[in-house]
C-alpha cells in the first residue's frame, strides 16, 4: 500500500473517534445551550466507512455511552432533548452497522469479480514471449476501468513458419462487448498467423471473422507486422497509429503506410484494403507497437504525450524496464488516471 493510501485509511479510521472527541469537548465546554450533542451520531455514520461491523458495533456503543454521559451531566435524562439525543445516536449506530455489513459484501462481490476479470485477461491477453526467432518481445497494457483491469486492447506474438507475427488493436467501445470483440479478433489471429502464407490473407481472414461478429458500424483498428529473416518488417495497417520505429542511437520515425485504410469490420463499404509495405528492421533496431491511448494521452494543458521525443527511454538493455520507464513517463505525462486503455508492444531485434 502507498503511502497516501495509508493516509487515507489510517485518517478514515480514526474519523469517528476525532468526531466524538470534538463533541464531547464542544458539548463540555460551551454547555448544553448549544445543543451540540446529537451530533455524536456522526461517530457510527463514519465508522460504515471502513473496518468490520464487530468495529462498527463497538464505535456505536462507544457514541451511545458517550451521549448517556453527557445527557447526565447536563441534567437532561428525563427531558425530551436528552431521550431524542439517545434514540437519534442509538438509530444511526445501527444504520451504520447495517451499511457497513452491506460495504463488506459488496466489497466480496467486487473482490471476485475483479479475480474474474484477471483470469479472463490471462487468457485472452496471453504474456507475450520474451524471445521469439531473433526477436526479443515485451507488453505494457494499462485500463482505463481499474475494476475490470481489462479493456478493448489487444496484441499478440506468433510464431509462424513465415516468421513473428504480431497484431496491436483496439476495439471500438468499452466493457464486455469490446472485450468480447478482442477474443474473436485475436482467437482468429492466432489460427490465420499460423496457417496464411502472408499478411493479407491473415487479414481477410480476421475481416471474415469481425463479419460474423460485428453488428452495426462497430469496428477494430490494428496494425499487423511480420519479421521473417529478412532484415525488414512487414507491415499491414488497418487505420491504427503508426508504430514507431526506434534505431540504436535513438531516433525516431513512424512507419506511416503509403495509404491510409479503413480498421477492420468495415469491409462493406468498399473501400480498398490496405496494402503491406516494409520497414527496415536491423539488429539493433526496435519497433513499437502501441494504442490511441498512449499517442491521444493528454496533460493538464491538453497537449498530446510526446511520444517521437522518447527515444532516450528505449535505450535500456532490458526491453521491459524501456516499456517501465515508457509507461512511468506518460503517468507522470498525464498526471491523472488513464481516460483510455494503453498498449504497448515493444519488438527489439536482438545483436546475436
Amino acid at each position: 500500500m502507498s503511502t497516501p493510501s495509508r493516509f487515507r485509511s489510517g485518517l478514515l479510521s480514526a474519523l469517528p473517534f476525532l468526531a466524538m472527541a470534538a463533541v464531547v469537548v464542544v458539548d463540555v465546554t460551551a454547555g448544553p445551550g448549544v445543543g451540540f450533542l446529537p451530533m455524536m451520531a456522526l461517530g457510527p455514520a463514519f465508522a460504515g466507512l471502513i473496518g468490520s461491523p464487530r468495529r462498527t458495533v463497538v464505535i456505536g456503543a462507544v457514541a451511545l455511552a458517550l451521549s448517556f454521559f453527557l445527557t447526565f451531566y447536563n441534567e437532561q435524562l428525563g427531558e425530551r432533548r436528552g431521550y431524542t439525543t439517545l434514540i437519534s445516536v442509538a438509530g444511526v449506530a445501527v444504520a451504520g452497522v447495517v451499511a457497513t455489513v452491506v460495504r463488506q459484501r459488496n466489497e466480496t462481490q467486487l473482490a471476485s469479480v475483479r479475480s474474474i476479470a484477471e483470469a479472463a485477461q490471462r487468457v485472452l491477453l496471453r504474456p507475450v514471449p520474451r524471445s521469439a526467432g531473433h526477436l526479443r518481445a515485451a507488453v505494457s497494457y494499462t485500463s482505463a476501468v481499474a475494476e475490470a483491469r481489462i479493456g478493448g486492447d489487444l496484441y499478440e506474438v506468433v510464431t509462424s513458419p513465415a516468421g513473428v507475427r504480431v497484431i496491436m488493436g483496439d476495439v471500438q467501445g468499452k466493457g464486455l462487448e469490446a472485450v468480447e470483440t478482442a477474443a474473436v479478433v485475436l482467437g482468429a489471429f492466432r489460427e490465420a498467423a499460423y496457417d496464411e502464407p502472408d499478411l493479407v490473407a491473415v487479414g481477410e481472414r480476421l475481416e471474415r471473422a469481425l463479419a460474423r461478429h460485428l453488428l452495426g458500424e462497430k469496428f477494430v483498428t490494428a496494425v499487423l507486422a511480420e519479421v521473417g529473416e529478412r532484415d525488414s518488417a512487414t507491415l499491414l495497417n488497418f487505420g491504427h497509429p503508426a508504430p514507431l520505429v526506434i534505431r540504436p542511437d535513438g531516433t525516431v520515425h513512424y512507419a506511416e503506410p503509403p495509404e491510409r485504410a479503413l480498421p477492420l469490420g468495415l469491409a462493406m463499404h468498399g473501400a480498398q484494403p490496405p496494402q503491406p509495405h516494409r520497414v527496415s528492421f536491423v539488429p539493433g533496431d526496435q519497433l513499437l507497437f502501441y494504442t490511441d491511448g498512449v499517442s491521444e494521452a493528454r496533460d493538464e494543458h491538453g497537449r498530446f504525450y510526446p511520444l517521437e521525443e522518447r527515444g532516450d527511454l528505449f535505450k535500456d538493455p532490458d526491453p521491459e524496464e524501456a516499456l517501465q520507464a515508457v509507461r512511468q513517463d506518460l503517468r507522470d505525462h498525464v498526471g491523472a488516471p488513464p481516460h483510455d486503455d494503453a498498449a504497448m508492444l515493444l519488438l527489439r531485434y536482438r545483436d546475436q
